[in-house]
């Protein structure tokens, strides 16, 4: 890797090794951790990564030092590559040392941006020298949901390979807190993102959940503690699962406003973890682990977070050197959690540097330390005083026989012109198995310029009520029902609605429209407002001209 070594023009054993380390070919494709393999053992796989990182990503941070904590994350992160991470503890200044007060949403998303890519940071000055992608380029998390929740110091942040998108139809794919007839989900909240997954890939979505539960021994700690796992258990069952009845929150357990409009479907799956501050094999009692696994019933299959009723599964990640199951200190603290009906767990670890043989080291924490090499030894001690855990999830793949059949978009054809104002019908053709619909209606090809969009349809039509005139549009349908969701075909189709000099709607221009322009204009119509500013006056005639030359 010429770019690392050309970094400084004092090469230091330190930096040789760094760069050694990066140009090392990564383990893909392969899980065993004592042969120095930490990649996914499927590409399919899901790896979810939980840490509290100790304040370590913040505005403040030293980004350009390259043995600090900030530095340590980095490297581990790239070592690692989950395709999720899920953090606690980030955006505190004064808690890493460096600043004062706690970061907003906004500054700990470009926060965590120059921690993924680098840059010049607008906090500190001067460039970004220690980032992810330093280690592991190419490797990305571009999806970023930072919690809208804080304690005055902590955000819960969740990290996606793949973006976030409304899963249940509440209009909203980001839950920073939400509140339950048992209470609410505690100081810091509990996020919620409803992630998108390819449909080429995997049959459904998922949903990940991140907690930082309140810390303390005290009774009233502990309860506050039961308090967001039981919330959580509601909100898990009632609303997203429908308490097994397949109607959303039936028995109005959830406040969710606006309320969604639909369970998750089967394959849809719920992942969850974080720091819940308690160690469940320990404890002596029902922990917020448990609680949030199991509801209020352990066992059977009455009201367990689970789709069917069962209970849900918490990880067994131990580290894989030495066997310890301790996340801090001698507890362990910090979980994952999943429907083990929808997924499977296939490997699960967690991560301490410390533990790790020299041979097996993974790459990109080599040569870190004070007085390298030292083979990346104090990497994750350095890093925060919590360990990540690390599960690799199996997912259902391949497009199911339950989703909704192949259709088409009928109407407007694709590249038709001339189409009338503000009006335009939408037609598709049924899709079998279909239970609803939804159109979206862009100025732009890849429908990120919103101008119409409606969702839950029961029949194949719509009408977009607002086109404007001598405009090209973009607009696609996707079909749902329980077992997910089939864009039509083709996926997006473009039309283009009339030009303005079209002044008899014949559906040409010719001389026909100039005497249809002077009828127009002598009786104040709007359509002879040529120029759209919003008065008839004799500009609009070389505006006519203009438009019958084919110029909008």
């Amino acid at each position: 890797m010429p770019t690392l070594l050309s970094a400084s023009p004092t090469i230091t054993l330190a930096a040789a090794l760094t760069a050694l380390a990066a140009a090392a070919p990564h383990a893909s494709g392969q899980f065993d951790p004592l042969g120095g393999q930490w990649g996914k053992e499927a590409p399919t796989d899901v790896r979810v990564m939980t840490w509290n990182i100790e304040d370590g990503i913040c505005r403040t941070a030293n980004k350009a030092n390259d043995d600090n904590n900030w530095a340590a994350l980095a490297r581990i992160v790239a070592a690692l590559e989950p395709d999720i991470l899920i953090l606690q503890e980030a955006g505190d200044n004064s808690g890493n040392g460096t600043g004062s007060s706690g970061d907003s949403a906004a500054q700990l998303e470009t926060t965590l941006g120059l921690f993924l890519s680098g840059g010049t940071d607008p906090f500190r000055g001067g460039p970004v020298t220690e980032y992810v992608q330093l280690y592991r380029p190419g490797y990305d998390l571009p999806n970023i949901f930072v919690s809208g929740s804080t304690d005055g110091f902590n955000r819960n942040v969740v990290l996606s390979r793949w973006p976030f998108a409304d899963l249940n139809g509440d209009g909203t794919a980001e839950t920073s807190a939400f509140s339950t007839v048992n209470g609410s989900s505690g100081i810091r909240g509990i996020q919620l993102a409803e992630i998108n997954l390819p449909s080429d890939v995997y049959v459904g979505n998922l949903v990940i959940g991140n907690a930082h539960l309140k810390s303390g021994g005290s009774s009233s700690d502990r309860a506050d503690r039961e308090q967001a796992a039981t919330a959580l258990a509601t909100y898990l069952w009632n609303l997203y699962e429908g308490a097994g009845t397949g109607s959303v929150d039936p028995n109005n357990q959830v406040n969710d406003f606006p309320m969604a409009q639909n369970v998750l479907p089967p394959h849809t799956a719920v992942i969850w973890g974080g720091d819940f501050n308690e160690d469940e094999l320990t404890n002596g009692r029902k922990g917020p682990v448990d609680i949030s696994t199991q509801n209020a019933v352990a066992g059977g299959t009455s009201d367990g977070t689970d789709k069917d009723g069962t209970d849900a599964q918490s990880d067994l990640a131990v580290e894989p050197f030495g066997g310890s199951r301790r996340t801090l200190g001698g507890s362990k603290l910090d979980w994952l959690m999943w429907q083990d009906s929808a997924v499977t767990a296939r490997n699960q670890f967690i991560f301490n540097s410390q533990q790790v043989d020299d041979a097996a080291m993974p790459p990109e924490l080599i040569g870190f330390g004070i007085f390298p090499p030292l083979n990346g030894r104090t990497a994750t001690s350095v890093a925060a005083d919590h360990r990540p855990v690390i599960v690799d999830f199996i997912l259902p793949l391949g497009e199911s026989d339950d989703l909704p059949g192949e259709f088409a978009l009928l109407a407007p054809a694709d590249g038709q012109q001339g189409l009338s104002v503000p009006l335009v019908s939408l037609d598709w053709a049924d899709a079998d198995n279909a239970d609803s619909y939804e159109v979206t209606v862009a100025t732009d090809p890849a429908l990120t310029q919103v101008v119409f969009s409606q969702s839950n349809l029961p029949a194949s039509q719509a009408f977009f009520i607002g086109a404007e005139r001598c405009t090209t549009y973009f607009w696609s349908v996707a079909a749902t029902n329980f077992a997910g969701t089939r864009d039509a075909t083709p996926a997006v189709a473009a039309f283009s609605t009339i030009n303005p000099a079209e002044q008899n709607d014949d559906g040409t221009l010719d001389a026909g429209d100039f005497f249809a322009w002077v009828a127009n204009f002598g009786n104040a119509d709007p359509r002879a407002d040529v120029n759209g500013d919003g008065a008839v006056e004799p500009g609009d005639f070389f505006a006519w001209v203009a438009a019958f030359g084919g110029s909008c």
